[in-house]
């Protein structure tokens, strides 16, 4: 049984560790283990040995039960174990075990004869088991010959012998094993009464403790606890690569709560820093958070060449007597300040930043992972005033070519006046101390929004985003806008939150014109179809990034473009078709304006210049199109395709804002579209999305020609375009990826952008 506590994690003393059930399940399990062991022991008194095949399921000393080895024949109990007396120095010989003739040998009764072993051939036996406790057929007849003994009766000794040693190193093991858990019992008591002193006993609330030592301890078996777990999780990461092409089920199969899991998941506080040194450190964020969102010169300086604003950063240290960090790795500051007015009510937008699950709905294009590690405090009333809590966020650019950022921070919401709430974040520097140091490359210095209330149901946004990231190799056509500080701007989530307000109010409207959508009459079916394809894009950006939810393995086109595969497998989730699914997805730069780009894929007339899956069949009918947002291209259309074998029905959804634009799309279930077109409930219709994504490259500078005529003021820069399939490979989870699947795919992706790039005339780009 030898259980080897030297590996027990020292974090096994914490209070989280004692509190759980499961202390008390392995304990009993030990116990239940030794008495097992201790029973068989005993009854192994009363066994008689009958002669037979070795192995068999004859004897219960010679053959050791059914199935056994030898080497665990009999066991001894702790009475009958010493040097002078065992059960081992006996042997048996059936007797009676000769044909009746009638051939019924399982009614005959068998008689065992009882022999003991002379002190002499216990001797033998003895020194012989020391050299070799499993002698060979040789060696059993030779010493056989030597003791006048039969063969069986030698083997029988040996395997009694064996298990007579194991009995006796288990119940040794067991002893230990007893001991070692009174003295965790003991110290798990211990540590009780420690944190039982060190808290309120009505509120839990920490008081002030008159030894030290005692919150050094605890907080020492936390970090102890949090870095054990860490290695837990990178284990598990490890095991979901292996091997390739069976990796762990979809993210979209698994429920909403481990939808929010995060790497840090396991984290239980806030090491060592008490709510009113929290509190400190929030309020003073926010005093610079303000200070940041409405100052002028000389702190903000505005670019000619761009019209982006740029953080003085001498100007900044001087301001806020922040401490320039000299130690540790290198790290790059990416400072931006963005105004925006936005459609949505004031309460609920404030509410989209208290609710971790709504502020990941609200930047589904930014953020892959997101959740609230600890709450520090609810807030006031039903708007929750003051609240501030942990966080944790996977940031995200849709490619696999970008790596993700994880960043800690803690949010302050609060309500500044009548009419002006303050959001910051601001990682804490006490809390990423004690997480391991390669999950924290990216911290936030006091960043977030002051939200103004304006009239109408507008608001006014001024979005501050200030982050310290460790410098690290970023691929040669996204380092332009990764550097620049684009992509994880205050430009980019002001964009993103005013698409994703549009979008709520063309939701909610009850008065926007469908003279277009012929085949959907009802509010009901519309809203049902904005559902479907607002799912449909969510499932798309997250199936595309580098997010640890996809392990990306990287192959070659045949056209020279870099192409990563990941595969998955959907067991259960009815909302994309059960299977093995690959995902293959290639990033490339094309010397074309974004808006030309995205106005090109979005146009049904041009599917069929492109779309290879379409086997050349061109957009019939377009029977619905649902406007989502002021500009045109946010809108949601499906679309029937008539090619030479079949006709297919196309849902797209295309979005678009002042820094990025999508088109996903999906072939659907005919019938099942019908029905989500009468307003019937989409969640159960599967779909798999494929689509583009189209960036600027970053690259800004001062217009080619002066001039007043507008279709002349161009500037160089073209678009980082993303192309993603995903395809079912095989409709069985037990399935395989198979090398003609990804080369499929390899080809599909190959063509679509040589399509792309003939139309587009930037075949040499």
């Amino acid at each position: 049984m030898g259980v080897d506590m030297s590996n027990t994690p020292p974090n096994s003393r914490t209070k989280d560790y004692f509190a759980s059930p499961a202390l008390s399940l392995s304990l009993a399990g030990i116990f239940r283990d030794a008495g097992k062991a201790a029973a068989a022991a005993a009854a192994a008194v009363n066994t008689e040995v009958e002669e037979g095949d070795e192995g068999s399921s004859g004897g219960g000393g010679g053959g050791g039960g059914s199935g056994r080895k030898d080497d665990t024949a009999l066991e001894i109990s702790s009475e009958n174990s010493g040097p002078a007396r065992s059960r081992s120095d006996d042997d048996f010989e059936a007797e009676g075990e000769e044909d009746d003739g009638d051939g019924d040998k399982s009614k005959k009764k068998k008689r065992k004869k009882y022999h003991r072993h002379t002190a002499e051939q216990i001797r033998e036996m003895e020194a012989l088991f020391k050299e070799s406790p499993h002698p060979d057929e040789k060696q059993r007849q030779q010493l056989s010959k030597q003791l006048g003994l039969a063969p069986r009766q030698v083997k029988f000794w040996f395997q009694n012998r064996r298990t007579q040693i194991k009995a006796i190193q288990e119940r040794h093991e067991n002893s230990l094993l007893k001991s070692e858990i009174d003295r965790l019992r003991d110290e798990n008591k211990a540590l009780r009464e420690q944190i039982n002193k060190s808290c309120c006993p009505n509120c839990g609330t920490a008081t002030v403790s008159k030894d030290p030592t005692i919150t050094t301890e605890e907080q020492q078996l936390r970090i102890e606890n949090a870095k054990l777990k860490a290695e837990v999780e990178k284990l598990k990461a490890t095991i979901r690569k292996y091997p390739p092409g069976t990796a762990s089920p979809s993210s979209s199969s698994v429920g909403n709560d481990q939808e929010t899991r995060s790497s840090l998941e396991f984290y239980t506080g806030i090491f060592g820093l008490e709510k009113s040194r929290i509190m400190e450190i929030v309020n003073q964020s926010m005093e610079e958070l303000i200070k940041m969102a409405t100052a002028g010169e000389p702190l903000w300086i505005r670019s000619v060449e761009t019209g982006r604003e740029i953080l003085n950063y001498d100007e900044y240290l001087k301001e806020f007597a922040v401490e320039n960090p000299t130690k540790g790795p290198k790290r790059s500051i990416e400072a931006s300040r963005e105004v925006g007015v936005v459609f949505v009510d004031l309460s609920r937008l404030v509410q989209s930043f208290v609710d971790v699950n709504q502020w990941k709905e609200m930047f589904p294009f930014m953020i892959s992972k997101a959740a609230t590690v600890d709450v520090i405090s609810n807030g006031e009333g039903d708007n929750k005033n003051g609240a501030v809590q942990l966080m944790f966020a996977e940031l995200q650019m849709l490619t696999p070519m970008v790596p993700t950022r994880e960043v800690y921070f803690v949010r302050y919401c609060k309500q500044l006046n009548a009419e002006q709430w303050a959001v910051v974040d601001v990682s804490i520097d006490k809390v990423e101390e004690n997480i391991d140091a390669s999950l924290v490359k990216c911290r936030k210095r006091p960043s977030g929004c002051i939200i103004e209330d304006k009239s109408n149901g507008h608001c006014k946004v001024t979005w501050v985003e200030h982050l310290e990231c460790q410098k690290s190799t970023v691929h040669t056509m996204y380092r332009t806008i990764v550097n620049s500080g684009l992509a994880f701007g205050a430009r980019h989530w002001m964009a993103t939150l005013q698409l994703q307000c549009e979008r709520l109010v063309f939701f909610m409207a009850t008065n926007v014109p469908m003279k277009d959508s012929s085949g959907v009459a009802t509010l009901a079916g519309r809203k049902s179809i904005l559902k479907l394809a607002q799912r449909m894009t969510w499932s798309f950006c997250r199936a595309i990034a580098a997010s640890s939810y996809n392990t990306w393995t990287k192959v070659s086109s045949k056209t020279g473009e870099d192409i990563r595969i990941a595969s998955r497998k959907n067991l259960n989730d009815p909302g994309e078709p059960l299977g093995v699914i690959l995902c293959a997805v290639s990033s490339v730069w094309l010397p074309v304006c974004p808006h030309v780009l995205f106005d090109f894929l979005r146009d049904e007339t041009h599917r069929n210049e492109w779309d290879i899956i379409t086997s050349g069949g061109s957009v019939e009918s377009t029977m619905a199109n649902l406007a989502k947002g002021q500009d045109r291209g946010n809108a949601v259309s499906i679309q029937t395709v008539n090619s030479k074998e079949n006709s297919m029905w196309i849902l797209q959804d295309c979005c678009t804002n002042a820094y990025e634009s999508t088109v996903v799309y999906a072939p659907v279930d005919i019938a099942g579209m019908q029905s989500v077109m009468t307003g019937c409930d989409s969640s159960n219709l599967a779909v798999l999305p494929s689509g583009f994504s189209i960036l600027p490259d970053g690259i800004e500078s001062r217009p080619l020609v002066i001039t007043s005529r507008p279709e002349e003021k161009n500037s160089e820069g073209g678009s980082l375009l993303t192309v993603a399939f995903q395809i079912l490979t095989n409709s069985s989870p037990a399935a395989k990826l198979t090398m003609e699947s990804v080369d499929s795919v390899n080809t599909l992706i190959s063509c679509t952008l040589k399509n792309i790039k003939t139309c587009l005339q930037c075949e040499e780009g």
